[in-house]
């Protein structure tokens, strides 16, 4: 289940994508007698109206309602110009912008449908996550209850969030319930989008309680509704759907005549998936039509790998093998295994690719060491030669002769002292590139990371192999050439970023969710910054700040622009910065340490401004920590 939609909209994501000449005009002449740019629209019925309109039509209104808003007298002291903000921000997937503009609704104390309006918002974004916590189903029959007694005209909603949250927690009986109030009481539940919504809802549920006679009420009376809006997706699901219930009734013949009729609909409306091919070929093999299913098969590794650019695709190859064993056919049967197996086979050689890789950067690592010890012995050296300027001077200054050799050893002594702070700059630059390529090439988390490749590969599941790797030899071909530059751009960082995180969230499975961003009116390719500046904090927060805690941690990384410098925000909702000496703050401590070097390094030696800090959210009462980091705008 999508979990940033409410419970409704998710049963029928693929309904809001493609619609049919013949409604949109239906859309657009409604849309044309809802909409009216006066100072006094009625904003609540136009939102309300909403639900009817298919995808295209929903994302147009909503930005052409925002841009009014924005242009408008004294807008943001208007409710619903927050409102429109945040659906353009959640149509644009960025949750929390979306949630702070929520929060921003206020109307009159006599509008209690604004303020409703803003808590079905709000404790949608909130039951976004995943099985909804004791906490917020208190707060969802809190707002019910008073939806209820206010005779809102939003109640239907909070129902469909009352369903959508027993939905999460498996409360099928209860998801039920509350579905059916939600049509009951939708203000246009004689609208077809909304009818069609409400059947692919039960369909669902039906579903799930294996009631094959409801299962196919309800796929039959969606189809119809699909078919008179002109929604070719949805007819196409709604076949599909139909081959489910053949199967699990125990008829092939059925299933796979659905299933056809299931791939000529996506054919038809060109959104043809290997998918489609690969379930029709196993309604061939459950009805004993082995050439077929082999065919179909075929079909859909050759599109997979279409649409992976060249790239073979070998998770179809068990259908396909299963085929031919059944047909009596064991060497095609063979050779599919040894294909598959010879793409396994790439797998690993790509994993000891990586392992030279790894023996490169340490050999890189321990060159850089032998590099700091020469600069320390030369360091040492003119130290030296200092004091003993110094006491030439205190014995040049009884003479005549010693006064001049007194300034000329200060004219010396300068020089050398600007060599010496020159060489302390590359002392310290070297040091820290130094152990930014260690604690960058983590010796623990690289094996973890073939660990878990190794795992994925032993499993079988080479889709996910392939992907795991591609990112992890993606992170360390970065991590090894921006490891020799000063400065990188924005993108480069931004791409070696996910690239991390998606391995430590494919490593950590279901532990935390995170989300890059960068602002609007910053250009990542032409602004530069020293590499993997915030991949310590990154870690210190997955690592640690999201190790034992009883909820899933969302992780934040911003860029934004402001007085000609570039503000980074590292946010985490985990356990904060501990008491204790040791363990995560320690890692912590010793992150900042090295970023603090690294900025006087870079940036404070030719006088630019550069600071962090680190915020304890424990002092505020919340959970995690903040790390800001404010460096230059030094643009390509």
């Amino acid at each position: 289940m999508n979990v940033r939609t409410s419970f409704a909209f998710f049963c029928v994501l693929t309904l809001l994508v493609v619609a049919a000449c013949k409604n949109n005009k239906q859309q657009q002449h409604h849309q044309e007698n809802t909409l009216d740019t006066t100072s006094g629209k009625d904003y609540l019925s136009l939102v309300i109206s909403l639900d009817t309109l298919l995808s295209a039509g929903y994302k147009e209104v909503i930005y052409r309602e925002d841009s009014l808003l924005r242009n408008a007298t004294d807008s943001t002291l208007q409710a619903y110009y927050h409102y429109f903000s945040a659906r353009r921000y959640s149509l644009e997937k960025k949750r929390d912008s979306a949630m702070a503009e929520y929060r921003k609704m206020a109307g009159k104390k006599s509008d209690v449908e604004v303020d409703m309006l803003k808590t079905y918002s709000i404790l949608d974004n909130m039951t976004s996550n995943g099985t909804v916590d004791g906490v917020v189903m208190s707060g969802l029959l809190s707002a019910l209850k008073k939806a209820e007694s206010t005779h809102s005209r939003l109640t239907y909603r909070f129902y469909d969030l009352m369903a959508k949250a027993y939905y999460q927690n498996h409360n099928g009986k209860e998801s039920l319930e509350y579905a059916e109030r939600y049509y009951k009481n939708h203000p246009y539940k004689s609208h077809p989008v909304i009818r069609q919504r409400y059947y692919d809802i039960s369909f669902m549920l039906a579903s799930r309680a294996d009631d094959y006679e409801k299962m196919m009420l309800y796929n039959v009376k969606a189809r119809n509704l699909a078919k008179s809006i002109g929604d070719s997706l949805a007819i196409a699901r709604s076949y599909d759907n139909l081959c489910q219930v053949y199967a699990r009734q125990g008829k092939p013949e059925k299933a796979v005549e659905a299933s056809r009729v299931f791939v000529d609909y996506l054919k038809k409306s060109n959104n043809l998936m290997p998918y489609a091919y690969n379930n029709l070929a196993t309604s061939f093999i459950r009805n004993n039509q082995l050439d077929s299913a082999i065919h179909y098969y075929k079909e859909a590794i050759a599109l997979a790998r279409k649409n992976k650019e060249g790239r073979e695709e070998p998770s179809y190859y068990k259908g396909l093998i299963e085929a031919y064993k059944k047909k009596g056919a064991y060497a095609e049967a063979m050779r599919a295994a040894d294909y598959a197996f010879a793409v396994e086979l790439d797998n690993l050689r790509r994993i000891e690719a990586v392992k030279v890789e790894e023996i490169h950067a340490k050999y890189e690592t321990e060159k850089k060491d032998r590099n700091i010890a020469e600069l320390s012995s030369r360091n040492a050296l003119n130290e030296k030669v200092i004091r003993q300027q110094r006491w030439t001077l205190a014995l040049a200054s009884l003479v005549f002769i010693g006064i001049l050799l007194f300034f000329y050893i200060l004219h010396r002594q300068y020089r050398l002292k600007e060599k010496n702070k020159l060489l302390q700059s590359e002392n310290s630059r070297l040091n820290m590139e130094q152990k930014l390529l260690q604690a960058q090439l983590n010796p623990h988390f690289i094996f973890n990371s073939i660990a878990n490749l190794q795992s994925l590969v032993a499993s079988g599941d080479t889709k996910e192999s392939v992907r795991y790797l591609s990112a992890f030899s993606g992170l360390l071909r970065s991590v090894l050439e921006q490891s020799r530059r000063d400065f990188i751009s924005l993108e480069e960082e931004v791409t070696s970023l996910k690239n991390y995180l998606q391995l430590q969230r494919m490593r950590f499975a279901g532990i935390f969710d995170y989300q890059v961003t960068v602002a609007d009116d910053l250009y990542p390719e032409n602004i530069l910054i020293p590499p993997m500046l915030v991949q310590p904090f990154i870690e210190n927060s997955i690592e640690h700040g999201f190790r034992n805690i009883q909820y899933k941690g969302i992780l934040t990384v911003s860029f934004s622009a402001e007085n000609n410098q570039v503000l980074i925000v590292v946010d985490d909702n985990g356990t904060g910065i501990t008491s204790k000496k040791e363990g995560p703050q320690k890692k912590r401590s010793l992150a900042g340490i090295i970023l603090k070097e690294r900025l006087e390094a870079l940036f404070k030696s030719s006088g630019q401004e550069a600071k962090f800090e680190i915020e304890n959210k424990e002092n505020n009462g919340a959970h995690g920590v903040t790390v800001r980091i404010v460096i230059p705008e030094i643009k390509d």
